[in-house]
């Protein structure tokens, strides 16, 4: 599904050059429930938006679906991060004047769905994240964990084939984290949807099944469990 292709990446930060990814292969199939871990620095959020669309390697490739979206301009970056990317943020990013609803709804509208089939995706997607009847709830009379939720919801209303995940355990207590997690292992196993979380987390790393560690930029580790 995804092939990471002797990836560089290099930033100029003033007169330094930085190094952020060095080389780097990386296989992910279909399903795959993976988190890439290591400490600051590492490189583990730079390889999560290359993989995301959100930035363009230095050298090496990048091929989703088998299309080459490490060749695409940016705007062809931007649609195809619309119609097959789902993203989930530490700091959720709920547009804070619109409802749970509201907030879910908005990605389908951006792909011309709406009406009745609009309406139905919404309210079943906030169901299954257990938000059924919070769905007029401003994000500020939400807890931070069913923020999450409307994040989560959000990311996979429009069915993306890939679901990328940001420390998304990052600002919530330990039983709430968990709680997510679970909430996240299941609905990959509903919806086949492939994940694949940044994270310093212990409780994230322990909880996927495939675990890739980065160092200086290199993969040092690459697991299944």
């Amino acid at each position: 599904m995804i092939s990471v292709e002797n990836v560089t990446k290099d930033y100029q930060a003033g007169k330094i050059e930085v190094h952020a990814l060095r080389d780097v292969t990386l296989k992910v199939e279909q399903g795959d429930f993976l988190s890439i871990a290591g400490p600051s620095g590492s490189g583990k959020t730079t390889l999560l938006n290359l993989i995301g669309c959100l930035d363009v390697p230095t050298s090496g490739s990048i091929i989703i679906e088998n299309e080459p979206v490490s060749e695409k301009s940016k705007k062809e970056r931007a649609l195809f991060r619309r119609e097959k990317l789902g993203f989930i943020f530490q700091t959720f990013n709920l547009i804070p004047v619109l409802t749970a609803y509201e907030n879910v709804s908005f990605a389908l509208s951006l792909q011309k769905i709406a009406g009745k089939e609009l309406d139905e995706m919404t309210m079943k997607i906030l169901d299954e994240v257990g938000l059924g009847g919070m769905e007029h709830r401003f994000p500020r009379e939400l807890s931070g964990g069913q923020q999450q939720r409307v994040a989560i919801a959000r990311a996979l209303v429009k069915k993306p084939a890939i679901v990328l995940a940001d420390e998304p355990t990052a600002n919530l207590d330990s039983h709430t984290g968990e709680g997510i997690l679970a909430l996240m292992e299941d609905l990959n196993t509903k919806h086949k949807a492939t994940f694949i979380f940044s994270t310093h987390d212990k409780m994230v790393m322990d909880r996927a099944r495939r675990l890739v560690l980065l160092h200086d930029g290199k993969i040092s580790s690459d697991q299944r469990r």
